[in-house]
């Protein structure tokens, strides 16, 4: 069968590669609506994913639990299909917090938001391949289950532009503000048009390149694709399909109709309130809602417009909003990375919204309608995704349970065997110096012949003071946790792997789905403390970074051996005979994975700094009134952000928490406190 997509690779599968492409191929053809890839870290799960989507022509949709995983796996199915369609689609907010009511401090939170033009750009390029070709692969996060608008109406109502034929200038203006593009006379940006003479020069919010139409005679005399920058005539072209700058949109004639609903809807829920006695929750909605009549009638959107989503679709009350998933054809493959993450992460969106907006609706700010503009529920995603392949050296109970094929993909294709794993004492004993002193000895031995070492803790206090007794001892460590940003993260492990650092410390070094093949050993530090972070997942998870390295081993540090322990190394000791099984009836020799050092910085940099400061701008007047309570509610923002696995947006609100929290009125120190205070600033400046 010919295939849409054309897979580029110098290598062929291996390993247990081709076994698990068979087998999930022969599952989707058989109509398996579940399936299971199990794969071992390093085991190229990627590339039988890629070879998978080559074999059965879909247009496919990837689900990661985090922007920087979605960043890796759209690279790398970027340099596996260069011809076909691979699109990145995240959140385009550097910074979002949703519009909330604190009714304990009698608080109003706008909606507040940071958007990253590119990651817009980003995602209407998605949308329009996904309407217009039949080999797309989409790698997204949770952003695929939230509201997108109507895919009917955004593919209706595109422009046709072509050559010869006969229009106005005016007309063709008429048009473009038909499709929220906004006139300037400045610099072109995505979604904007300037007029120069007889020329219309217009910026689609989908590439970054401006396109001039010429009108002459009250026709279209040319179509010229033109650098931004140089203004070199890039191409030329006789046709070309200009599509809106914006997702929310509506057909014309539906329009009426659907503010008219909203005005029926008004007067009911005003009516509800006068009759409870809520007289300002009447005034508030009155005013608010006739105030966001009046501009989507003049000129056709307001900030917000998504809560009115439901009208402007048509949709039925409590019926499901387009997403994403809507602009992809009826049969279309889904693939959930990471999916022991993903899962909860989806099934987790829809319970925190729903609240948020209660709050809204029951002191009216919103009408009832604005509960329909949110995530899908997770039996929604399910009953829109088909057929379904979960990925994860770990899979949960979900996929275990409903997938009906489950595919071990153990054997590397480069001969790896899980790393060894050994048992050492916490405590100190006789001639034995206890954990950090025997981590240390172990890890000189790694850093004299060249490799890296990884060490997790359990709190982030222990990872910096770890950091502090390493450094103090001449070794050159650094540590990541949540506190550190994105960005700054992706270039302390680049640095790492580079030999800037031999020691790299964390608290939760597995979310990071860290690919570091020059890590020879990792210490896992208090692993009898049973909990999350030394869960048997966690603790597969973790061991599986050492698995990229022929050297590769990890010391487990324990009194006791607790259940997951036990687990985690029948798990790996079953692994390690099979693997090495593998390479000796194959005369196979392990060797260490060569990956190229690069940084994915670039691809999802965002201003942290510059969003929280846009937001202490507006909050610290906010937070006047009741300093204490509205800081509570922030935290509490920030440990439901945490609960749904939405790290980014947790680490803003945490930066955002540190600085209101040096608002608040501070007792006078003592002489005593103050010294001490000074002489830990003078230590930390002289490290």
């Amino acid at each position: 069968m010919k295939t849409n997509f054309k897979l580029h690779s110098e290598y062929n599968p291996a390993g247990d590669q081709e076994k698990a492409i068979k087998s999930l191929v022969k599952g989707l053809k058989s109509g398996d609506k579940h399936q299971t890839l199990l794969g071992v870290t390093g085991s190229g799960k990627t590339f039988t994913i890629a070879n998978v989507i080559s074999e059965i022509n879909k247009s496919t949709l990837v689900v990661t639990h985090n922007k920087t995983l979605a960043a890796q796996l759209a690279q790398e199915f970027k340099e596996f299909f260069p011809e076909n369609a691979v699109h990145y689609f995240v959140s385009y907010y550097d910074y979002y917090q949703p519009e909330a009511y604190v009714s304990t401090s009698d608080t109003y939170i706008e909606k507040e938001a940071s958007i990253n033009t590119e990651v817009e750009r980003l995602r209407h390029a998605t949308t329009q391949s996904l309407l217009t070709r039949k080999d797309v692969i989409v790698v997204a996060t949770v952003s695929c289950i939230y509201g997108l608008g109507n895919p009917i109406e955004y593919e209706k109502i595109h422009l046709k532009i072509k050559t010869g034929e006969k229009i106005s200038q005016k007309s063709f203006i008429r048009d473009l503000i038909s499709l929220f593009f906004e006139r300037t006379n400045a610099d072109l940006e995505p979604g904007k048009f300037r007029v120069v003479g007889n020329a219309i020069e217009i910026m689609p919010v989908n590439e970054k390149q401006n396109y001039r139409i010429q009108i002459e005679g009250g026709k279209i005399d040319s179509i010229q694709k033109i650098d931004p920058v140089s203004q070199i005539i890039m191409e030329e072209k006789d046709l070309y399909f200009l599509f809106p700058a914006k997702h929310f949109i509506t057909d014309p004639a539906k329009k009426e109709i659907a503010l008219k609903q909203i005005e029926k809807d008004l007067e009911k829920q005003l009516k509800v309130f006068e009759k409870d006695g809520k007289l300002l929750e009447v005034d508030r909605l009155k005013r608010r809602t006739r105030y966001d009549l009046a501009l989507m009638r003049e000129i056709g959107y307001v900030s917000g417009i998504e809560n009115y989503s439901r009208y402007f679709d048509q949709r039925k009350e409590g019926e499901a909003p387009y997403t994403l998933l809507d602009y992809f054809s009826e049969d279309f493959l889904t693939v959930i990375d990471e999916s022991h993450v993903a899962v909860p992460q989806i099934g987790g969106m829809y319970a925190g919204d729903r609240s948020r907006k209660n709050n809204l609706i029951n002191y009216g700010f919103r009408l009832p309608s604005a509960k329909d503009n949110r995530p899908l529920t997770f039996d929604e995603f399910s009953s829109k995704i088909g057929q379904t392949i979960y990925t994860s050296a770990t899979p949960g109970t979900y996929e275990l349970e409903n997938s009906k094929n489950i595919t071990e993909q153990i054997i590397r294709p480069t001969g790896l065997i899980d790393p060894k794993i050994i048992i050492k004492p916490i405590q100190q004993s006789g001639e034995y110096k206890g954990q950090i002193q025997d981590f240390i000895e172990e890890a000189k031995k790694n850093i004299a012949s060249g490799g890296r070492v990884l060490a997790t803790t359990l709190t982030k206090k222990m990872a910096e003071d770890l950091t502090d007794y390493l450094e103090e001892r001449g070794i050159k460590t650094a540590y990541i946790h949540s506190d550190i940003g994105t960005v700054e993260r992706i270039d302390i492990i680049t640095d790492f792997r580079k030999g800037k650092y031999d020691i790299l410390v964390g608290v939760n070094l597995l979310r990071e789905g860290l690919d570091m093949p020059e890590v020879e050993l990792i210490g896992i530090l208090d692993a009898d403390k049973e909990g999350f972070l030394r869960s048997v997942t966690s603790l597969i998870q973790t061991i599986g970074r050492a698995a990229r390295n022929v050297n590769g081993r990890v010391i487990l540090y324990a009194d006791k051996i607790t259940k997951s322990i036990e687990k985690a190394m029948e798990e790996t000791d079953r692994r390690r005979i099979i693997q090495l099984k593998y390479n000796k009836e194959n005369g196979i020799t392990p060797q260490t994975i060569k990956k190229k050092i690069t940084s994915i910085a670039d691809q999802i940099r965002s201003d942290h700094e510059k969003t929280v400061e846009q937001l202490l701008m507006v909050d610290k007047e906010l937070m006047k009134k009741s300093p204490k309570k509205f800081i509570k509610e922030k935290m509490k923002r920030m440990t439901e952000a945490v609960k749904v696995l939405d790290f980014e947006t947790a680490a803003i609100l945490r930066d955002e928490i540190k600085e209101l929290e040096k608002m608040l009125p501070q007792p006078s120190p003592s002489l005593r406190g103050a010294k001490r205070s000074e002489a830990t600033k003078q230590s930390r400046n002289s490290k």
